[in-house]
């Protein structure tokens, strides 16, 4: 055994140069006074009351007053559904009037009010936006009579195409015949669509070019 290790031991296992690391300081809760007197104890069950000890308050007069001076508890409300029904609180069953009597009953709300405004407000722009390209492009609007022409005159249109487009041969046996099938029906299908146009809108405009 060399002589310059020393035997191990459970004693000398920790250095004797070794300190022990700082700790962090304990953590105090805020809330917590620690100067403040801590509240009595619970008596034991061996502890006696103390005896013999007298008052001059007159506990039946000062009772009495409390219950005559005091307010009267009011009994809750309540509803039964049948006459051998259970009971049940009559405030939240909504059989008492209690909204129609609040101040801002019928009253209609700040955010529809300004919805209101807002809605308004965009149709006023909207108007004047429509004015100012009638007096620039010089715009004109349809009457009744003319817009009602101008329908009766795209049917007859219509019914003219559709006609002329059932009189073709039902075999198409050459390309000019072909090119002439596909002409009626794209006109058959724009005067459908102009007529469809005109049928939705009441009011049309038309600029003057």
């Amino acid at each position: 055994m060399d002589p310059t290790c020393s035997s191990e031991s459970i004693y000398n296992l920790i250095p004797s140069d070794w300190k022990e690391p700082p700790q962090p300081p304990r953590y105090v809760e805020k809330k917590f006074d620690r100067n403040e007197p801590k509240k009595p104890s619970v008596p034991l069950r061996t502890d006696h009351p103390v005896m013999g000890v007298q008052s001059e308050k007159n506990f039946i007069h000062t009772n009495a007053a409390d219950v005559i001076m005091g307010v009267a508890k009011k009994p809750k409300p309540i509803f039964v559904d049948k006459r051998t029904g259970d009971k049940h609180d009559l405030e939240p069953s909504g059989l008492v009037p209690k909204y129609i009597n609040k101040k801002d009953y019928g009253i209609t709300p700040e955010y529809i009010c300004k919805r209101n405004e807002e809605v308004k407000k965009a149709q006023e722009e909207y108007d004047k936006y429509i004015q100012e390209n009638l007096r620039k492009a010089a715009m004109k609007r349809l009457s009744d009579e003319e817009r009602e022409a101008v329908l009766q005159g795209l049917k007859k249109n219509w019914e003219e195409v559709h006609k002329e487009s059932q009189s073709l041969s039902v075999f198409i046996d050459s390309i000019p015949k072909k090119i002439r099938k596909q002409k009626l029906e794209e006109e058959m299908k724009q005067l459908e669509h102009d007529i469809g146009v005109i049928e939705k809108h009441k009011i049309i405009y038309i600029a003057n070019k």
